[in-house]
């Protein structure tokens, strides 16, 4: 019946893998594109730029030292630019030399006219970020370029004991294990059943369908289930309603007059082509 670990949290599918992955949110944990990852996590690994702390320094640096805007010459964003001089002669990040490093300074500043962020920024780092930073610059500061300009690189599959399972089970196996949490038992077929139509749909199942593949003995019964799923004009709509709210699409402009706009064809052309199952 496919991925046994993504069964046990009725989330699975082989025959669906993108559409599904994308409806659960474990896309870019599956590709190692996670910016969610904690303090507490990254401590136990090799700090990673994109992973721990190009969003920290997003949240918090940005604003005033990234691509838009480079207050005293400082681009925190870009690792060449990094390692410039800045307008008062200090260098931000020196690699390897936190006393060096007019960045760690800052950070750990009590003078409310020096410190970084600046208090009206109303972005104040916790001392486990302040300790994230100084952690990276003494391992030698390594930037990562963006991941969008990267080539995708196909990860390597964690080994796995006994059945080897499908490649998503054996990362989520493998973070499972890491995390020391113990993997729930597989889910009853109405329970499935039910996830993954809300899944895939955003509906849920009929009783017509719960009660078939209750009584559907076939080794392939989750995989027909998911197959209809994704055949399903409902499958585009649930998928497409995701996209457009990342897109801020809206049939009305939302403003004081709330004036309609004849947006509905692009609405129609992602359900379309999600339905149509066409490449990103």
């Amino acid at each position: 019946m496919g991925s046994s670990v993504l069964r046990r949290a009725g989330l699975a599918s082989p025959a669906s893998r993108l559409s599904l992955l994308l409806a659960t949110g474990l896309l870019q944990t599956t590709l190692g594109l996670s910016v969610g990852a904690t303090v507490g996590v990254a401590a136990e690994k090799p700090i990673r730029f994109d992973r721990d702390i190009r969003p920290l320094l997003s949240e918090h640096c940005f604003a005033c030292h990234g691509p838009g805007k480079q207050e005293a010459g400082l681009r925190l964003d870009n690792g060449p630019a990094t390692l410039a001089l800045l307008e008062s002669g200090e260098r931000a990040i020196v690699p390897g030399d936190t006393a060096a490093s007019a960045l760690i300074a800052r950070i750990v500043a009590t003078d409310p006219d020096t410190v970084m962020p600046p208090p009206h920024f109303h972005k104040e780092l916790t001392a486990a970020q302040k300790d994230l930073l100084t952690r990276w610059i003494a391992s030698g500061a390594p930037y990562e370029q963006h991941w969008s300009f990267r080539k995708i690189v196909r990860p390597e599959v964690p080994a796995a004991p006994g059945d080897p399972g499908n490649p998503i089970d054996r990362f989520l196996e493998a973070r499972v294990a890491a995390e020391g949490l113990p993997l729930n038992s597989e889910a009853d077929r109405p329970t499935l059943i039910r996830r993954v139509t809300f899944a895939l749909t955003g509906l849920p199942p009929t009783p017509e369908e719960v009660a078939a593949f209750v009584a559907d003995p076939a080794p392939d019964a989750y995989e027909k289930v998911v197959d209809r799923l994704l055949a399903s004009p409902h499958h585009g709509e649930e998928m497409a309603r995701h996209w457009l709210d990342v897109a801020r699409y809206a049939d009305t402009h939302g403003l004081h007059l709330d004036n309609e706009r004849h947006m509905w064809a692009y609405r129609d052309w992602v359900v379309k082509a999600f339905n149509d199952n066409l490449p990103f």
